[in-house]
C-alpha cells in the first residue's frame, strides 16, 4: 500500500496484496486517513471482480457520510455494474474532477 498526499487529497494505491488485505488496512488506519479526500487507485491490479469492489462500500458510505470523497480507480469493471452508491472512474484525473464536483455540490448544499 502506498500512500501519496496531494492538498486535501490522500491517493492509496494497492499493487500486489489482496482487495480484502487493502480494505483492513484502510480501516486500521482510518484516523489518518478520514479528514481527507480518498483516492483509492487498484489500477495495477489485474482482477477485479464486482465482489472487490463491494469490499469497499461500506468505508466509502462513512467516508462520504463525513462530507468526504471516495473515489476508486480501476480500468478492470465494467463500470455500468458497479452500484450507484459507489464511485468508481477508469482514471486518476477523473477521481480528481469527481472530487471537485463533489467539493462544489458541497458548497451548494447538495
Amino acid at each position: 500500500m502506498v500512500i501519496d498526499r496531494d492538498g486535501n487529497i490522500t491517493i492509496i494505491t494497492q499493487e500486489k496484496a489482496s482487495v480484502k488485505t487493502l480494505v483492513n488496512n484502510i480501516q486500521q488506519g482510518y484516523d489518518k486517513f478520514k479528514t481527507y479526500h480518498l483516492i483509492v487507485n487498484l489500477a495495477c491490479i489485474e482482477k477485479i471482480q464486482l465482489e472487490d469492489i463491494i469490499e469497499f462500500l461500506r468505508l466509502s458510505n462513512k467516508h462520504r457520510g463525513d462530507k468526504k470523497s471516495f473515489v476508486i480507480v480501476t480500468d478492470m469493471v465494467d463500470l455500468d455494474e458497479m452500484p450507484d452508491e459507489i464511485v468508481v472512474v477508469p482514471t486518476t484525473q477523473e477521481a480528481y474532477d469527481i472530487i471537485a464536483m463533489e467539493d462544489i455540490e458541497r458548497d451548494l448544499g447538495f
